[in-house]
C-alpha cells in the first residue's frame, strides 16, 4: 500500500480505537452516592459526646466526606424532615453500602440509638 493511503488509515483507526476506549471508561465510572440521615436527638449532651465521635470516624475511615450536618432545615413542600438532616457524599453505592455494613458503623449505631432515632438512606447520583 503506498503511503498516502496507509498513514491516514492508520490515523482514522488509531481515532476510533482511542474514541472506544474513552466511551469504555466512562461506562465503567460508578456515580457518586449520597447518604441522607433524619435524625430526632433525645439527648442532645450524650449525642455529642458519645455517638459524634464514633459515627464520624467511621464516616473519615471508610471515605466519606460530610455535605451538610444538621445546619438550618426548610421545608419547601411537604411534611417537614426530622430536627437534623445530614448528607454523606461517596464515591458511589458500593463504597457506602460497605460503611453500611461495618461491624465500626454498627457498632455506633448502637450507641447513638440511645440517645437519637434515625431514618437513613442512599440515592445514587446522576452519572457525570
Amino acid at each position: 500500500m503506498k503511503a498516502t493511503v496507509t498513514v491516514p488509515m492508520a490515523m482514522i483507526g488509531g481515532f476510533a480505537l482511542g474514541a472506544l476506549a474513552v466511551q469504555a471508561l466512562h461506562a465503567q465510572a460508578k456515580p457518586a452516592a449520597y447518604g441522607v440521615a433524619e435524625v430526632v436527638v433525645s439527648n442532645p449532651d450524650a449525642y455529642a459526646k458519645e455517638f459524634l465521635p464514633v459515627i464520624r470516624k467511621t464516616i473519615a475511615d471508610a471515605g466519606g466526606k460530610f455535605l451538610a450536618a444538621g445546619g438550618k432545615t426548610i421545608s419547601l413542600q411537604g411534611a417537614a424532615p426530622a430536627p437534623r438532616v445530614v448528607i454523606i457524599q461517596w464515591a458511589n453505592l458500593d463504597q457506602e453500602e460497605a460503611w453500611w455494613n461495618s461491624a465500626a458503623t454498627k457498632d455506633a449505631f448502637a450507641i447513638g440509638a440511645k440517645y437519637a432515632s434515625f431514618r437513613n438512606y442512599v440515592v445514587e447520583g446522576i452519572p457525570q
